[in-house]
């Protein structure tokens, strides 16, 4: 049986509950795993004065996937800081996030929704150059699309889409009004899809998009878009399926992947051991998925829907189990 070694990274807030909930899981699975611990965040900043040390990156580098917890951003300008999951996505090259939003039995969850939005992780406005004139009265953001970028986000999502029963892609976009670097986007992801003849490809105007994401999510099958509107969407369909306490990604590279919940470090209930590791464990399985252990991913997947459907759950779905509880029930399901 193969071994693989794992960095497991908390982070901070609820990311020191919800990551030792996911690896209670994946033990539980059989799998063969080694986890490497390591640091990053926002209390590693304050510790260290910076958010991923040379040694965190060192580590990722030298395991097979990594597992990260929650960040805290401070919503002023610290001078110094930079959040860690995006230092981590540009260092490691992380050019793909993907976030899948699939039914659950949860409350408020769409029956029949299965769709992954496929975001490019490293370019358009999230270049983050900015620049203010006539003492703050005018702000300017340069948004960077380049072929490279758009090919290979092209490529993967034309990819997973081939993979899936449907073979859908959706290219979302907004080129009737940027033309110029949408239209890029736009056209570059096009031509990768065409290579995927299997696959039925079209574009689709980013709130046309939207709209149609609220009023028919069943349709969609693999939405791939650049990189503010596919932070915007993945938020959208996670909310379609239960809300960011299920909600798991990974940020995958050419060599590397890193993999998240996406909710944030909840300092409101942090230490209170009743945060919903679910989107923590979901994340979890989608490595097993990406590291080959599919049928390991699978048996999550199942062990996750059965407890959601039969308890314990954990208070922000109406329960009162703990983070703890609500893993053991999932390790024993498995």
């Amino acid at each position: 049986m193969k071994s693989y070694k794992i960095c497991l990274i908390e982070g901070d807030g609820i990311g020191h509950e919800v990551i030792p909930a996911a690896r209670l899981v994946l033990e539980a699975t059989g799998v063969r795993l080694e986890f490497v611990e390591a640091q990053a965040g926002w209390e590693t900043f304050e510790r260290t004065g910076t958010s991923v040390p040379e040694a965190t990156l060192e580590t990722i580098k030298h395991t097979d996937a990594t597992l990260f917890g929650a960040a805290t951003s401070p919503t002023r300008k610290v001078p110094g800081f930079f959040g860690a999951i995006r230092y981590l996505r540009r260092k490691l090259d992380l050019f793909a996030n993907v976030r899948p939003a699939k039914h659950h039995p949860v409350p408020g969850s769409r029956p029949r929704v299965d769709l992954v939005v496929v975001r490019e992780n490293t370019e358009g406005l999230y270049v983050e150059q900015e620049r203010s004139y006539l003492d703050g009265e005018i702000a300017i953001a340069d948004t960077v699309i380049t072929r490279r970028a758009s090919a290979r986000i092209g490529e993967y999502a034309a990819r997973l889409a081939a993979s899936r029963p449907r073979k859908q892609l959706h290219v979302a976009h907004k080129a009737n009004v940027l033309p110029v670097t949408q239209g890029l986007f736009m056209n570059t992801v096009l031509a990768e899809a065409a290579k995927f003849p299997e696959v039925k490809t079209q574009d689709i105007i980013i709130d046309n998009c939207a709209m149609q994401l609220v009023r028919n999510p069943e349709r969609f099958d693999v939405i791939v878009t650049t990189n503010l509107f596919g932070d915007i969407l993945s938020d959208l369909t996670a909310g379609l399926v239960g809300g960011l306490g299920i909600a798991a990604s990974g940020n995958i590279g050419k060599e590397h992947a890193v993999f998240e919940p996406v909710h944030g470090s909840a300092p409101d209930i942090a230490g209170k051991g009743i945060a919903n590791p679910t989107a923590a464990i979901l994340s979890a399985a989608m490595m097993l998925e990406y590291l080959g252990e599919s049928t390991a991913a699978q048996r999550i997947e199942r062990a996750v829907d059965q407890v959601l459907a039969e308890g314990p759950r954990t208070p922000d779905l109406g329960g009162s189990a703990t983070t703890l509880e609500f893993a053991q029930a999932v390790a024993k399901a498995l």
